[in-house]
């Protein structure tokens, strides 16, 4: 008998638990609530005893066209969101986007009176390891809503309408972790991106990406700096990890430095600890930095890193995608003048404080970064990686070498914007 009643007790524990990691909120213009969802009005913002609430922007009123935030207090995890888009009252063309400017859902358009849903997986973490341990951050990612104790949810776009929406916790669906520099990094504001934070935007709700990449990082750095010990207490089995350094690498002098020293056994180290795991460990050559020679290709700026991650993954038996040739096709494709589009190149004032011309040879904006991150799905496509199963329906093969066209591309900014360029080069 009591070993039934302290069962019942953990059932019943096991319960709130889950109901605990299971939000439902209706943000739809009838008066009367949806059964079992919290009804979200303009007066209700985000403060720590409710836990959820509108963030950063004003509230949204079911009309405005500007975009607005809305955050919920969550434990670290993969979290699964149902977003019902659209309104009764008017159309709607909404683009979703979590955390530090992931994207998941891009220009859904909606007549008036039509509901669209969606679901995707997001990843939540912040900087605990355990105990006193903490991941050591730097100064400019302590407002990076990647760190903190809240799921942050973005929706923008011509007109962003939302009708509901439902957070609830998953632990099945892979992960795939990724670690890099500002090549790869989640940028929260305007104009930087990376391909990390576009790749979410091609994957079903059965895969998690998870960015713990940051600018001006090496292998050495980002061990030191104990982001690798964090991932590692989400991974689990059947889980991957993605690795794409030597930009910042390269400029590591000294004795024991090099491609095939000191930069071999910190990138041996990942795979080991993936390896440990049960997860697979994929290899990533660097991007190319956007500098021509006089007739017009891309000069090798990496010296032998790129060399050196082919052959570790040969001998290590594992997967390498190559962004490295990748985007020389891209860029020599586009030509010298036209490849701008895919970097961090504006005039002066283009940007609220932008005084001087931005002019970036190494980081991409948004096009660039939604174009590497199509060349880096079809190298998971090329190394027979079995989570390009879950790519969207509408998902087209991509080739470097027929760009999309930059004219096409419709992003919407977010409403923040830094003029300081990430770290690194």
């Amino acid at each position: 008998m009591k070993r039934i009643f302290v069962y019942s007790l953990l059932l019943v524990a096991s319960s709130l638990l889950a109901q605990a990691q299971t939000f439902k909120f209706d943000f739809s213009s009838d008066k009367k609530e949806q059964e079992g969802f919290t009804k979200i009005t303009p007066s209700i913002l985000f403060n720590n005893d409710s836990g959820y609430g509108y963030d950063f922007q004003p509230a949204w009123d079911g009309k405005s066209n500007a975009p607005f935030f809305f955050s919920v207090n969550v434990p670290d995890g993969n979290y699964r969101v149902t977003v019902t888009l659209g309104s009764k009252d008017s159309a709607g063309s909404t683009t979703v986007r979590g955390e530090s400017r992931r994207l998941f859902i891009e220009n859904l358009d909606t007549k008036k009176g039509e509901l669209v849903t969606e679901t995707f997986t997001i990843n939540k973490r912040n900087t605990v390891i355990k105990g006193n341990q903490k991941v050591k951050i730097k100064e400019r990612e302590k407002k990076k809503l990647n760190w903190d104790d809240k799921l942050t949810l973005e929706f923008n776009g011509d007109a962003p309408r939302l009708s509901s929406l439902v957070i609830e916790r998953v632990d099945k669906v892979p992960t795939v972790f990724l670690c890099g520099n500002s090549t790869v990094v989640d940028n929260d504001n305007e104009p930087w991106a990376s391909w990390g934070q576009m790749i979410t935007r091609f994957f079903t709700d059965k895969v998690c990406i998870a960015n713990y990449a940051e600018s001006g990082l090496s292998a050495n750095t980002f061990i030191g700096g104990k982001r690798l010990d964090k991932l590692l207490t989400q991974m689990k089995k059947g889980d991957y990890l993605l690795i794409e350094f030597g930009h910042n690498d390269q400029k590591q002098k000294g004795p024991g430095k090099g491609a095939y020293y000191s930069f071999s056994y910190y990138i041996k180290q990942f795979i080991d600890e993936a390896r440990l795991k049960g997860a697979y460990p994929v290899l990533v050559t660097p991007t190319r930095r956007r500098q021509y020679d006089k007739n017009g290709k891309i000069k090798d700026t990496h010296a032998d890193y790129p060399a050196a991650i082919r052959d570790i993954a040969v001998r290590e038996n594992i997967p390498v995608i190559d962004l490295q040739d990748m985007t020389k096709v891209l860029c020599e494709t586009m030509g010298v003048e036209e490849s701008k589009h895919l970097y961090v190149h504006y005039p002066a004032n283009t940007y609220s404080g932008q005084t001087q011309e931005l002019k970036d040879n190494t980081h991409f904006n948004t096009f660039g970064a939604y174009e590497v991150a199509k060349c880096v799905i079809e190298g998971m496509k090329k190394a027979n990686l079995p989570i390009v199963k879950d790519l969207k329906a509408d998902y087209a093969n991509f080739d470097p070498a027929k760009p999309d066209k930059f004219k096409n591309f419709k992003w919407n900014l977010s409403p923040f914007t830094e003029i300081e360029k990430p770290d690194g080069n």
